[in-house]
């Protein structure tokens, strides 16, 4: 016989409707949605029949594991010492380009003039914002990504003809995703020259004829090529007569001592790079956009190819990417620039602070890197404090999650990655792991 006497617990489950009327899940419905709200009532019901909770407990247990959001996505905090790290959504955005965000949410001016009364240039501001950044750029455009500004450039300009490009630049990015392969499914044939980890001018001068439709340098962003090389740069293709397009990829407007290897878009431009094309999301410290600078009929040309509607932009990209750019330094910007000492002083007050909870922490040397396919080899000193291994787990698990890195044994939460403001909230963290 089943259970179900009068002193069988279950009995004492309130219906779902019951529970739906307690003012918290109430506000929580119109909040979040009514079908999340009785997913976790009925979770939360399905606990306390297994003896997990106690009847009486189940909206206040539902009340406690209700996300912040309608959505599955965790805002986490980044302690992995990689600055733009795409498993975690690449560069946080800055305060002013989240209340840009916010703002251009409802309905908005994106394509209309509110003097006239008439239809606008789409995102005309964020446009003009990156124009200001880069004054060598005679015109700006703005698509979905870099691998959406590069498929836009061959779409355009060698659809049926020929891409000249290093074999030492055919890389490889994220999830398997060949450079190479993009180009030829637009129609466009590359013509590859010279070798892994030599190609001249000569070589590229051999490779161009009537045929060619543009070269393309493609800055290897995510490995190195040390030893006996060879490359062409960008002053000496932009002699050969024909387009060069050059990838930096990684989003970098002006040099940045930090980086000496990096190349930017000014630079580039001033050499006689016909298009660059970059990142948003990454050094620019932006959302995710492909950038697309160079000279005034390219750009228009690839503007008004049919494809560009398929890959533009929306009007939450353009008002993050305006704030970026017109707003204050983003946290990449900051992180890149931290002051190594100041970090280590910060590792070693929490590690005396957590070391006071009975926690076995201390704070060490760390090295932390660029990421995002930016910057390889550039190692930037930091701190992070040292915790047992089990931690990284633990942390994972809290709210917010936190997210280290495990090197020989032990959890590693680099400092440099994490704003000074979160340094408590890291500390309440570990706090809750040990009670």
């Amino acid at each position: 016989m089943s259970g179900g006497g009068t002193g069988d617990p279950r009995r004492r489950i309130p219906r779902t409707d019951v529970l739906l009327a307690d003012p918290r899940l109430t506000d929580a419905a119109q909040r979040l949605g009514t079908r999340l709200v009785k997913t976790a009532v009925a979770a939360a019901q399905d606990r306390a029949r297994a003896g997990e909770i106690d009847p009486e407990r189940i909206a206040d247990h539902v009340v406690a594991t209700l996300p912040a959001t309608a959505s599955t996505l965790h805002p986490v905090l980044n302690a992995t010492g990689v600055l733009v790290h795409t498993n975690l959504g690449r560069a946080p955005l800055s305060a002013a380009a989240v209340d840009a965000v916010l703002a251009a949410s409802g309905t908005t001016d994106v394509e209309f003039d509110l003097a006239t009364g008439l239809r606008a240039r789409r995102g005309r501001g964020a446009l003009a914002a990156l124009a200001d950044a880069v004054p060598e750029a005679e015109a700006v455009h703005v698509v979905n990504n870099n691998a959406a500004a590069l498929l836009l450039c061959a779409l355009t300009l060698a659809q049926d003809k020929e891409i000249v490009l290093s074999r030492g630049e055919l890389v490889e990015i994220g999830d398997g995703f060949r450079i190479p392969e993009l180009l030829a499914a637009t129609g466009a044939r590359l013509q590859e020259v010279g070798t892994t980890n030599r190609t001249t001018i000569a070589d590229y001068a051999a490779a161009i004829g009537p045929s060619t439709g543009f070269v393309l340098k493609i800055h290897p962003s995510n490995f190195l090529v040390t030893g006996f090389t060879a490359e062409a740069d960008v002053t000496e293709l932009a002699a050969l007569d024909v387009p060069v397009v050059a990838d930096i990829g990684s989003g970098l407007l002006h040099p940045d001592p930090l980086l000496p290897l990096e190349p930017d878009a000014t630079t580039l431009l001033r050499a006689g790079a016909a298009l660059v094309t970059a990142s948003g999301d990454k050094l620019l410290g932006g959302p995710q956009a492909g950038l697309l600078l160079g000279r005034h009929d390219l750009v228009e040309t690839l503007r008004r190819h049919p494809t560009a509607r398929a890959l533009r932009v929306d009007k939450l990209t353009l008002a993050a990417l305006e704030a970026t750019l017109r707003g204050p330094a983003p946290p990449v910007r900051a992180t890149l620039h931290a002051d190594p000492a100041e970090v280590r002083t910060r590792a070693a007050r929490l590690a005396h602070e957590l070391t006071g909870l009975g926690v076995d922490a201390t704070a060490v040397d760390s090295i932390a890197v660029v990421g995002g396919g930016g910057a390889p080899g550039v190692e930037l000193p930091s701190a992070a404090v040292s915790l047992p291994p089990e931690y990284a787990e633990r942390l994972r698990a809290g709210q917010p999650p936190v997210v280290g890195r495990v090197e020989h044994g032990r959890c590693l939460l680099d400092l440099r990655t994490v704003a000074p403001d979160d340094d408590r909230v890291v500390l309440d963290a570990v706090a809750r792991c040990v009670r």
